[in-house]
């Protein structure tokens, strides 16, 4: 994993871009656009087995939510198509600072950005990518759950 990679999944915030539901180029898009494929004409099927087993009476909603995930229309936070959310100051701020993430400002942790809990784990999050160095903040975070 080199820096510019990980980068280019890290949002200026620290949160990883590419692991997030709504990722034009994420796995999630990727799994759940092949899921849809195969799933292709399950429906008469499903009507079939709801008979048996209620909880396919929901399929047609799991279809749809399904069709949402499969789309992924957002770019990531370092993209010109974002569609994150978050109200993030950090994404605005990090352009005009020319700073790839907000821990190396002088202001971290600005009164700017998130409150509560959200602002606890962005604090976090750049506390341990300066302590341990993006790249490996970024192989560490990939191995724990996304939300």
């Amino acid at each position: 994993m080199e820096k510019f990679e990980a980068i280019s999944k890290l949002s200026v915030c620290g949160l990883d871009c590419s692991r997030c539901a709504d990722y034009e180029n994420g796995e999630i898009r990727s799994l759940s656009s092949k899921l849809s494929e195969l799933l292709n004409r399950y429906e008469r099927l499903a009507k079939m087995k709801a008979a048996n087993d209620p909880v396919f009476d929901g399929y047609p909603e799991f279809v749809r939510i399904l069709g949402h995930f499969a789309k992924g229309t957002c770019g990531g936070c370092r993209s010109d198509n974002v569609k994150c959310p978050l109200d993030c100051y950090a994404t605005t701020c990090g352009k005009e600072r020319k700073i790839n993430f907000c821990f190396e400002c002088e202001e971290f942790p600005c009164d700017k950005q998130f409150e509560g809990k959200l602002r606890e784990s962005w604090i976090k999050r750049n506390i341990r990518m300066k302590e341990i160095g993006v790249e490996n903040y970024y192989i560490e975070q990939c191995k724990l759950p996304r939300y």
